[in-house]
């Protein structure tokens, strides 16, 4: 990884309006939000959300972002257009709603290269079920697939990340983790699929986010990190290092060994609780660097090494702490 870009959530900077916006009514628009944004020291990207995000020409919103001194990283389909994809987008059981969900994913990424990015996030949260006896199981598993596939077809220079997620909305999702994940992208076989990992989809998935990313990179691509934490026990959207450091900085070490060079991206919500965006970015991506720090010195550090190779979790955890807390006294 060399010198991190670091994007961010828009949605995230409609929180606590009132400070920004004396007087606001409603929601603030996706520019006010972006120059919003462009307050925070050290950020460098935007993802925007398709359809919702583009409500002009993509090319006039990339060009008023550039001017704010932000970059597009990606865009992330978002199926809300239709209600009738609350019960699946590639997986709906009438293929005309299949049809409009792949071809919404279509104009997306043509929108998504009108701006220069290369990057399209699936999260895929419709597909999947609530009740037994709901699904055929192995006709939706293929549904899912074929569209994944078209999409990737559409746009051969265009990546396509699936972001997991163990459930929500649906109780159960037709992607819930690594694995399932890397067995959909051998299924399709399309060399622009790839899968982005989000650290509280990871946590609550029940995965350490570090073996996930290492065997992501085996067996397929990494395309996108999402950065947030959470007790594991839905998507709370925390700031980064708030509950999982030690896991986080683990995770930082992987993908950086394994050569990731993509954004970090936060998807956290300050709007859950009001909190001022502005400051809850800058502070993740302080912490973003700081985290880098360590893994520089454990890189450094040859006695790591070697406790790994040993599984020596003692001596790995002494290490690890004399690096972050430093020498006790």
């Amino acid at each position: 990884m060399t010198k991190p870009r670091f994007a961010t959530r828009l949605n995230s900077f409609a929180s606590a309006a009132h400070i920004a916006w004396p007087g606001i009514k409603g929601k603030p628009s996706v520019l006010q939000m972006a120059e919003r944004a462009a307050r925070v020291q050290g950020l460098t990207d935007l993802d925007l959300n398709y359809p919702d995000h583009l409500g002009e020409d993509p090319r006039e919103l990339a060009k008023k972002l550039g001017d704010l001194g932000l970059a597009i990283n990606g865009f992330a389909m978002r199926y809300y257009t239709n209600p009738a994809f609350k019960l699946g987008a590639f997986t709906h059981p009438d293929a005309a709603v299949r049809r409009e969900a792949i071809d919404l994913t279509k104009k997306g990424i043509d929108a998504a290269r009108e701006v220069g990015s290369s990057l399209m996030t699936l999260w895929l949260g419709q597909d999947g079920f609530d009740y037994a006896f709901q699904a055929d199981y192995d006709r939706m598993w293929q549904h899912e697939i074929d569209g994944i596939r078209e999409v990737c077809e559409h746009d051969r220079d265009c990546m396509i990340s699936i972001e997991y997620k163990p459930n929500e909305p649906r109780s159960y999702s037709l992607m819930p983790d690594a694995a399932t994940t890397l067995l959909a992208i051998r299924d399709v076989g399309a060399d622009n699929l790839g899968v982005t990992l989000d650290f509280a989809h990871v946590l609550y998935a029940d995965e350490q986010p570090a073996f996930a990313a290492a065997l992501i990179a085996r067996h397929s691509k990494l395309l996108g990190v999402h950065l947030n934490d959470g007790y594991a026990k839905r998507d709370d959207g925390l700031m980064v290092g708030a509950v999982h450091t030690v896991q986080t900085i683990e995770l930082l070490r992987q993908i950086r060994r394994d050569g990731y060079d993509g954004a970090i991206y936060f998807d956290t919500f300050p709007d859950m609780t009001g909190l001022d965006p502005v400051h809850e970015c800058e502070v993740n991506i302080a912490t973003v660097k700081r985290m880098l720090n360590v893994v520089d010195r454990l890189e450094q550090d040859n006695r790591l090494s070697g406790a790994i190779d040993r599984q020596d979790a003692v001596a790995a955890q002494a290490i690890l702490q004399e690096l972050m807390l430093g020498a006790a006294t």
